[in-house]
């Protein structure tokens, strides 16, 4: 693991790579799908995935004190399950969630773009745009640790302080109202689990703070850095996501959400502050999405290339120079390509939420039946994080088996295709 720098990212600039992560397409993209599910009091849907991410990040954290790794979860995965099927196909989902992210961000950088323009967000340039966005983040992230976690903290801090800034104004505006958003001419009709799978989607919201773990050893003083980054990011994300979903409600009636969804940010700034309101909007959406996806990109490849050289997963150079790790980043930005053509911003969302809360369910699963006593993990906290998961897992299905079933038959073949693959490739290598 020559690759990897130890002690080369510091708290500040672990926060940064979380934050990154998380504000980006967590709100920008994910916001109006939560009004769209909860209705009027959406926003206090963050505040139930804020807290569920909570009693997630728990196992993390306590997997990250005692193997503090920058393979993060594919190594807490080998010490729960060991070299298994199990083992490698939870950790290809985590990735595979994480790229999902990626395309999640990047067409969410593509339609905010466009709002510029007065572009409809189903034009063909929205994928372009994304495509534009993977490969400067491909570009960014061979430049190595040092320049991005300067990058991203930097990004992270100007897109913290601008939303801030758009959020305040906005609820200024709105008289610091925190009342419940006006339910339009067509609100939904919201059922119990309708609001449980909204609560799924706020922790897809939330799970940037994987990429930390995934950063382990690198992180100076990890066993009390990881943690500490991981709590933070997530109590910075939660404020924010707070701050602008009352200021959204505030300025837009749920129909009026629900109808621009995938610009709900930029759409609400237009009643109160005009265009130069939707640009300074889109002009943090930018910068939000940039950071978000060159973060998410330099932790997957990590966790890809140690998975590679742990002989978990299949790897093939086809001729390309350098080493593993940048071989994995081109792996990583070519499918994130793909799924950003294919798929529009609700379908990759459901996907990634299918595929995480299985991958993350298997990592509480670990940790209380196998490694419960050596990493001190509170049982209690465990199996709640374990129940949250299931609970809000098979709500959020039951609600797209009726809306769109094909994505989540989409996700089940993903999920069951990356299992008996790495059934078989392991099988392959252990005969050789």
């Amino acid at each position: 693991m020559s690759d990897y720098k130890k002690n080369s990212i510091t708290l500040t600039g672990a926060v940064g790579l979380g934050t990154g992560v998380m504000i980006s397409a967590g709100i920008f993209a994910l916001l109006g799908q939560v009004a769209e599910l909860s209705g009027a009091w959406f926003p206090l849907m963050f505040i139930a995935g804020g807290i569920a991410t909570a009693f997630s990040a728990y196992s993390y954290i306590k997997m990250s004190n005692e193997y503090p790794s920058a393979g993060g979860i594919g190594m807490f995965l080998v010490k729960a399950y060991g070299e298994t099927t199990i083992t490698a196909g939870a950790a290809l989902l985590m990735a595979l969630s994480m790229v999902i992210n990626q395309s999640l961000v990047a067409r969410t950088f593509g339609t905010y773009t466009l709002q510029l323009f007065g572009t409809d967000s189903g034009s063909w340039l929205v994928p372009a745009l994304g495509v534009g966005l993977l490969t400067t983040a491909f570009l960014i992230n061979i430049a190595g640790n040092s320049f991005i976690q300067t990058f991203t903290s930097i990004m992270s801090l100007l897109k913290i302080v601008g939303l801030s800034i758009f959020a305040i104004a906005g609820l200024w505006a709105a008289g610091f109202s925190f009342e419940a958003a006006e339910p339009g001419g067509n609100p939904p009709d919201l059922s119990p689990a309708s609001y449980i799978a909204a609560v799924a989607l706020t922790i897809l919201a939330f799970k940037g703070f994987t990429t930390i773990t995934n950063s382990g050893s690198e992180i100076k003083e990890p066993k009390k850095n990881v943690g500490r980054a991981i709590m933070i990011s997530i109590a910075i994300s939660l404020s924010v996501y707070m701050l602008l979903a009352w200021a959204v409600s505030g300025s837009l009636s749920i129909t009026e959400i629900i109808e621009a969804k995938d610009y709900a940010l930029a759409e609400a700034a237009r009643p109160t502050f005009g265009e130069l309101g939707v640009w300074f909007t889109v002009i943090i959406a930018i910068l939000a999405t940039v950071s978000g996806i060159i973060a998410s990109v330099f932790a997957v490849s990590r966790m890809l290339a140690m998975l590679t050289d742990m002989k978990l997963i299949p790897h093939k150079h086809f001729g390309m120079p350098g080493d593993i790790q940048k071989h994995t980043l081109v792996y990583t930005i070519v499918f994130a390509m793909a799924l950003t053509i294919l798929f529009d911003l609700s379908r990759i969302a459901a996907i990634g939420v299918i595929l995480y809360l299985v991958m993350d369910m298997i990592i509480h699963w670990g940790v209380l039946k196998k490694l419960k006593g050596k990493v001190q993990a509170n049982r209690g906290i465990v199996t709640a994080a374990l129940v949250i998961d299931a609970v809000v897992l098979s709500a959020f299905v039951l609600v797209k088996l009726q809306q769109d079933w094909l994505i989540v038959v989409v996700a089940v073949v993903i999920t069951g295709l990356t299992f008996v693959g790495e059934k078989f490739f392991l099988k392959s290598v252990s005969q050789d």
